[in-house]
């Protein structure tokens, strides 16, 4: 069995503040792969906000770049996502995703963690 956990960030905070995600995998794990958060808000389609590869490599949409830090501490098998300069638009549920292989001889599949309500509001 593997979980996915939300263990820490989201909250109130206003305009311009920060908050700080992290996101645990236990379990049965062999490998982690690719790393990533989505976000969902109403009305909205569930977005990727960043990725990171096995080896850091990172990715973000324009709406977060600048403002979004991806990381990921492979010997914890924990991800963060550092938010600055927060939006009323970035207010949604964070959701964190892992694609994990649980043995040698076993495909890698994705996992989903809970999600986070992050509201960012005055």
């Amino acid at each position: 069995q593997v979980q996915l956990v939300v263990e820490s960030g989201g909250g109130l905070v206003q305009p311009g503040g920060s908050l700080r995600l992290s996101c645990v995998a236990s379990g049965n794990i062999f490998r982690i792969y690719a790393m990533r958060w989505y976000r969902e808000s109403p009305g909205k389609q569930r977005e990727e906000v960043a990725d990171i590869s096995t080896h850091g490599a990172t990715r973000y949409p324009d709406s977060v770049k600048g403002r979004f830090t991806i990381s990921r501490d492979n010997a914890k098998n924990t991800m963060y996502l550092q938010m600055n300069s927060l939006k009323p638009e970035d207010t949604a549920v964070y959701y964190c995703y892992a694609d994990i292989r649980t043995s040698l001889l076993s495909s890698s599949r994705p996992y989903w963690g809970q999600g986070t309500q992050v509201t960012v509001s005055s």
